[in-house]
């Protein structure tokens, strides 16, 4: 009989699939918030935000702001302990980099083997990590500004902690848009973030 193989374990399909819920809780109430100031000049259609009113969108926020937080603390040290980030991620080549879009562009991007990243891939998953930090970062001025003044400096006080935040979650919502349309082109790495196999 031959053996199945794993390729994302348990924590990793867990951990990915609570970060999806956090994210989603996150945009949507986010743009509930954001509604309340409109500080860019437009508003987000309320069909598509979460919480009601202020209060209630600023109170899932929150709680979701912790879990996003929590376990991608966790996600990242266990991608460290079981060197996962070191195996699945690196090495970049910018030459690797340019081909991979090339073939993406023409439809051609190899996906046979779905315990390998392309370069593209690991562009993007690193990215998001970083973005997701920068999200973190910039929402804690945005919530305790007083208490992190050295990060208020670093993001140009709280109106560039709010633009910040505000760019940091549209190339979030770009990177879920886009992750999306991936995996309708190519269900079956559903199947093996569900099944693990």
């Amino acid at each position: 009989m031959r053996e199945i193989e794993i390729v994302h374990p348990f924590w990793l399909r867990a951990m990915h699939w609570i970060n999806a819920l956090a994210v989603f809780v996150l945009i949507t109430s986010g743009w509930k918030i954001y509604n309340a100031t409109a500080f860019l000049g437009f508003v987000i259609p309320n069909e598509v935000t979460l919480g009601g009113w202020l209060g209630g969108a600023l109170l899932w926020h929150f709680a979701a702001m912790w879990v996003l937080a929590i376990n991608g603390i966790a996600y990242l040290v266990l991608n460290g302990v079981t060197k996962r980030l070191v195996t699945k991620f690196f090495p970049l080549s910018f030459k690797a980099l340019v081909t991979d879009i090339a073939a993406a562009l023409i439809g051609q991007l190899a996906h046979s083997d779905p315990r390998q990243y392309n370069t593209v891939q690991r562009l993007a998953y690193l990215l998001v990590m970083l973005d997701c930090v920068l999200l973190v970062l910039s929402g804690l001025v945005l919530w305790k500004s007083v208490q992190f003044p050295f990060l208020r400096t670093l993001v140009g006080g709280y109106e560039g902690a709010r633009l910040v935040h505000f760019a940091a979650m549209s190339g979030l919502v770009f990177f879920v848009a886009v992750h999306l349309m991936m995996v309708m082109l190519v269900p079956r790495s559903l199947l093996t973030m569900v099944r693990g196999r």
